[in-house]
């Protein structure tokens, strides 16, 4: 479960963070989902939420303090090179939370180098060409569950979940 610290209409402060990942079963992830963040601004979200993974671009690890217990799924923008170690990756297009598309035929090549979670414009209408196009490791979806920006929709999760869980290959 992603919690955004980065500037957006889905922002939400640790403390807020804490209070929702409460009622979260042990099992599912806490994703600090933050971009370019400051180290005492990343330190104050380890501090309050305790997040199992910190999200960020793939060059913000560099200055920042992350304890060996927090997952790093670094995050690699389309156009900007591949990954540079293997694993677990998100990508998505040049800038987040817009609901942009990636090219998937670039994506799949990525994908074959590692554990990619492909984010960016996905939804139920689409998912399940992506996964069968990019074959990633995971997918991460926003805005395609939104009736209007930062304001979920039930049955939309709902719609997204059963297109990708519908998929053979």
């Amino acid at each position: 479960m992603g919690f955004v610290f980065a500037e957006s209409v889905r922002k939400v402060t640790p403390a807020l963070a804490r209070r929702i990942s409460g009622a979260v079963p042990e099992e599912v992830k806490r994703v600090a989902v933050m971009l370019h963040p400051s180290n005492d601004e990343w330190q104050s979200v380890l501090d309050t939420l305790q997040p199992d993974v910190l999200q960020t671009d793939a060059g913000d690890y560099e200055s920042l303090d992350v304890p060996e217990f927090v997952e790093r799924w670094p995050v690699y923008r389309q156009g900007s090179g591949k990954p540079v170690a293997p694993g677990l990756f998100v990508y998505e297009g040049p800038k987040s939370g817009r609901g942009e598309t990636v090219d998937w035929s670039a994506a799949r090549e990525l994908a074959a180098d590692g554990r990619m979670i492909l984010a960016g414009g996905l939804d139920a209408g689409n998912v399940a060409a992506a996964i069968r196009t990019v074959a990633p490791f995971g997918i991460d979806v926003s805005s395609g569950v939104e009736t209007s920006p930062g304001e979920k929709d039930s049955q939309l999760i709902k719609d997204f979940i059963c297109a990708a869980r519908a998929v053979e290959y």
